[in-house]
């Protein structure tokens, strides 16, 4: 149940995600140019990694994904730096260019490059995690 304190948490984790995805999309498109959407799937795909470890995380501590720090760290910081919506406009956009191939590889490689990070974080998060807590007793 979201209380008044995760909800402020979901709100402030939300703001530094965007502003994150802001600085990460921007940066990685003013090296890489605009002819496709390379920031974009970079903040994409490290959002769906970093999601993957929070959830390995949160599984190997036993933690609930009801609590404030889940609420804060996924919904709120990572749903605000992940861009769904930026995905699907800038695959409508390469279509409409007649960049067909280009469209269906960014949403091919968005989507099982996704999964496949998430998966890597998970694991990553996870084994960590419970690595670190059977080390501290």
């Amino acid at each position: 149940m979201l209380t008044a304190t995760g909800l402020i948490g979901v709100m402030l984790g939300g703001a530094v995600g965007a502003m994150l995805r802001l600085w990460v999309g921007n940066a990685v498109t003013r090296r890489a140019g605009t002819r496709f959407p390379w920031g974009t799937l970079v903040v994409n795909l490290s959002a769906a990694f970093l999601l993957g470890v929070a959830f390995g995380v949160w599984q190997a501590l036993e933690m609930s994904l009801d609590s404030l720090g889940w609420e804060v760290a996924a919904v709120g910081l990572l749903g605000g730096y992940s861009t769904v919506s930026s995905l699907s406009l800038q695959t409508l956009t390469l279509w409409q260019q007649t960049r067909r191939q280009a469209a269906i590889g960014y949403l091919l490689i968005s989507a099982t490059g996704g999964i496949a990070v998430a998966v890597l974080g998970y694991l990553t998060g996870y084994e960590t995690s419970d690595a670190l807590a059977q080390a501290l007793g």
